[in-house]
């Protein structure tokens, strides 16, 4: 029993120290990535640019808006911005309904757009005696 509690204890150190050594390999991906002009995301939700990196001291100037800067450590700054890329084409929404209306309506009711108000009248009282 208690070398099937060592062995578990074992895997799950086993676990914790891979999972640690992941985490710390894209951390260094991502730093390594880093460079003036590259918009990033630090890990309290600032958005910049990158004006300068001090590797000695492990720091990093961002520029927030032209002329705001801040210094941030390195390891805050946990996320590199994608810049978005726009869509196609806007969806163009019609301003009335007359363009919701489709020629599939006239097919339906089998009537021609053509008639005056009074053969409309005719058409539909027949159409309602052929009902009854």
């Amino acid at each position: 029993m208690t070398i099937l509690l060592f062995a578990m204890l074992g895997v799950f150190v086993f676990m914790m120290f891979r999972r640690n050594k992941k985490t710390q390999q894209q951390q260094s991906q991502l730093q390594s990535k880093f460079a003036p002009g590259v918009e990033v995301m630090t890990s309290f939700g600032l958005y910049g640019r990158i004006v300068e990196i001090d590797d000695e001291e492990n720091k990093v100037l961002l520029e927030l808006s032209p002329g705001n800067t801040a210094t941030v450590h390195r390891q805050a700054v946990t996320k590199i911005v994608e810049p978005v890329v726009p869509a196609e084409e806007p969806t163009v929404v019609p301003d009335d309904a007359s363009s919701l209306t489709t020629d599939s309506a006239a097919t339906v009711n089998d009537a021609p757009r053509d008639e005056t108000p009074e053969e409309t009248l005719r058409r539909l009282n027949d159409e309602g005696k052929k009902d009854s």
